[in-house]
């Protein structure tokens, strides 16, 4: 018999469990608050719960069914957290902190591999395993906690995967932060390559956490020469979504868009581009590439980056330069990798 699975349920869920095996519902309640709210690492250390009820969880039921195998700190302090999931195969999570805030911003999985394709992408070489649950998001965001001693203030779906494709799973663990983590729907961001009909979905669900969209082209061509999707998702249909989404949603949308050498960050580009986002309620982040071992593509000169950036700040939009975070451990924008081989 499976042993339960904690990390991920809802108070009811533990409830339950709790009455199943002669335990008081209020057990459940600080097992919950022992999870969500401290991460700890351990029923032992659940040092409330007499010990006849430790033991009994100790032989019926596990915190996370995933495996923290190796976490890396770069010179920055940002940290890469390898996981295995209970079938062997590998995801990669980040911990951030900017200019010495208090905010920790993770950026987290939700595929094993990525279905995509991107050219620029080091993750889009693993191909794709599969979706993760909303447990295993779950755990991410849990284990990082527990390993660290340190609160997550800010999530970003901006790990392995696109996160549009693992629709309902991705929803439900944005509301278990929300609910048990106690993070706001403005601290949670959500990126994806452009799939529409998820979008237009986000849209009539009146989506109040940050959508931010991997644009990385200023017209259809550019984009389908190294973006797969865009042979599907056309880049004047995904501009309609992306417009429909901010009139329904109040919401601005943040456009990411990284910068290649010799391939789209010429000023042409630049200006392409804000004519082509010039309607759309949105602000842009520039995402200076990230060279990695399996790509030929090389980082833009600087003066290239900031006539980049002028352009688009003259044309009426707020331009940030992502700084960049965890380099030196392939932790930083599509470095993920997952260094131990997925199985397939």
């Amino acid at each position: 018999m499976d042993k339960y699975l904690i990390v991920g349920k809802n108070l009811d869920s533990l409830e339950k469990f709790m009455t199943e095996n002669n335990q008081s519902k209020y057990r459940a309640k600080q097992i919950y608050n022992w999870v969500y709210l401290k991460s700890v690492k351990d029923f032992d250390s659940m040092t409330d719960l007499p010990l006849q009820t430790r033991e009994i969880l100790k032989e019926k039921a596990i915190l996370t069914s995933v495996i923290l195998k190796e976490k890396q700190v770069s010179k920055d302090g940002t940290m890469k957290f390898l996981f295995e999931l209970s079938d062997g195969n590998y995801v990669e999570s980040v911990l951030m902190r900017f200019d010495n805030r208090a905010n920790l911003t993770a950026c987290i999985s939700t595929q094993a591999g990525c279905p995509m394709g991107c050219k620029f992408c080091a993750t889009a070489k693993l191909g794709f395993k599969r979706n993760l649950t909303c447990e295993e998001i779950i755990q991410q965001i849990f284990l990082i906690q527990a390993q660290t001693n340190l609160k997550v203030t800010n999530i970003v779906y901006m790990g392995q995967g696109e996160p549009l494709l693992n629709f309902d799973n991705l929803l439900e663990s944005i509301k278990i932060f929300r609910e048990h983590f106690q993070i706001g729907a403005r601290r949670i961001t959500v990126s994806t390559c452009g799939i529409i009909p998820q979008i237009n979905e986000l849209a009539q669900l009146n989506f109040q956490s940050t959508l931010a969209i991997s644009l990385h082209a200023p017209n259809q061509k550019l984009r389908e020469s190294i973006m797969p999707v865009a042979n599907k998702y056309k880049f004047d249909d995904l501009m309609m979504s992306l417009k429909n989404y901010t009139e329904k949603t109040g919401r601005r949308i943040t456009v990411e868009y990284v910068l290649m050498k010799g391939i789209n960050d010429s000023v042409e580009c630049a200006k392409e581009l804000a004519y082509a986002i010039s309607k759309l309620k949105s602000n842009v982040n520039l995402i200076v590439y990230n060279q990695n071992e399996k790509s030929p593509y090389k980082k833009p000169d600087k003066e290239a980056i900031q006539k980049f950036k002028y352009i688009l700040e003259a044309s009426g939009k707020k331009v940030t330069i992502r700084l960049e975070r965890g380099s030196d451990i392939d932790a930083a924008c599509g470095q993920l990798s997952s260094r131990m081989k997925s199985k397939s």
